[in-house]
């Protein structure tokens, strides 16, 4: 898949940020728009935040954004996503790990808000044997048909322990882990995957360290428009990966029944962080390598639909009601993890969108 210098398509910028780094975007119905910011080593004065005249204020309230210790059940300890689901409800992830610590319960958690009130309705907890100690819970996708409100689905990209889905059950505030450590969630090898980007492999270099290769596992995710199938891809992967939705909310079925049901969709051309799909039928993807966002169309082809300087690292992506994908660039391969411990990443950090004239999907009764 070529590029050239040469922008493709149109990016409009929505926010600026001067201060830490986003990961996380969402858009409500109405418009309203989400930001989070995880606990990477910036200063986060909120991990969660609503964009007003296009500033971040901490969401719902300066409270939750201000957690006793890791294990805080009733704050956020560092978010890294937040997604508005079919019925209108702002979820947030929180992973419970800042600076990417060892969990303790009561910090990886899934917490619902009431956009109508503002207020939080429900907080979900992970046990111990769901959100491991080196769990890093990454990003979250709803179909809510299924039980008795819903279904929730949520990738472990841990890149020092298991990988796997963890799935919800909303009404029950149960969860449980599917495809446990199955190759398909794992980061691949140096020797199959050499991502390179700004001209430059994408290795671990701490200062005075010897490099290390990437190895976070399932990152990206997203629901087909049917629900039928959950797409999913490791961040050190060209890969794209597909899941039966239905046999990983059935509890009767063992590992290996659920994992007879994954799809290798084949190399997508470039490394992705996100993924996203739309109601009619087309799944997004960040092309972290190349400074774009890509569509897989429901035939299988690939296009670019934009493609531009600024989209250094674009990470997340939210499809809103009114036609555009949202996507953040955060310059995540400028952190001084990857460049000899010298940060090189240049203020602001950006909040784009592009017009893709379809909407989001809504998977609800």
């Amino acid at each position: 898949m070529a590029f050239s210098d040469e922008p493709i398509g149109t990016l409009e910028t929505v926010a600026t940020f001067d201060g830490p780094m986003p990961t996380g975007v969402t858009v409500s119905r109405s418009g309203r728009v989400f930001v989070n910011f995880p606990k990477w080593g910036d200063d986060v004065p909120a991990t969660v935040t609503e964009l007003r005249d296009g500033k971040p204020v901490p969401f719902p309230d300066q409270r939750w954004n201000t957690p006793d210790g890791d294990d805080d059940e009733r704050a956020f300890v560092s978010v890294q996503s937040v997604v508005v689901d079919p019925a209108d409800r702002l979820w947030v992830l929180d992973t419970g790990s800042p600076m990417f610590q060892p969990t303790r319960t009561g910090g990886p958690k899934l917490v619902c808000v009431d956009l109508g009130t503002d207020t939080v309705v429900r907080t979900i907890v992970f046990p111990p044997d769901v959100a491991l100690p080196t769990t890093y819970l990454n990003d979250v996708r709803f179909d809510l048909r299924r039980g008795g409100d819903g279904m929730a689905f949520i990738t472990d990209s841990s890149d020092q322990g298991p990988n796997g889905i963890i799935v919800v059950d909303l009404a029950a505030g149960e969860s449980w882990r599917r495809l446990h450590e199955h190759p398909s969630t794992k980061a691949e090898p140096l020797t199959t995957f050499r991502p390179v980007v700004e001209g430059r492999y994408l290795m671990q270099r701490p200062a005075g360290g010897d490099p290390q290769p990437v190895t976070m596992g399932a990152d990206g995710i997203a629901i087909s428009h049917d629900g039928q199938r959950l797409y999913y891809c490791p961040l050190a992967s060209r890969r794209l990966y597909s899941v039966s939705v239905d046999a990983l909310c059935d509890r009767s079925l063992d590992d290996d029944a659920v994992a007879a049901t994954v799809i290798d969709e084949g190399d997508k051309g470039t490394g992705s962080d996100g993924l996203e799909t739309d109601d009619a039928g087309n799944l997004y993807l960040t092309a972290y390598e190349h400074n774009a966002v890509l569509r897989r169309r429901p035939d299988g082809s690939y296009e670019t639909i934009v493609h531009d300087a600024r989209l250094l690292w674009p990470d997340t992506m939210s499809v809103a009601a009114d036609g555009h994908l949202y996507v953040t660039a955060n310059q995540l391969h400028r952190q001084a993890t990857y460049q000899n411990g010298k940060d090189l990443r240049h203020k602001p950090y950006a909040l784009f969108r592009t017009r893709i004239d379809a909407g989001p999907i809504q998977l609800h009764p």
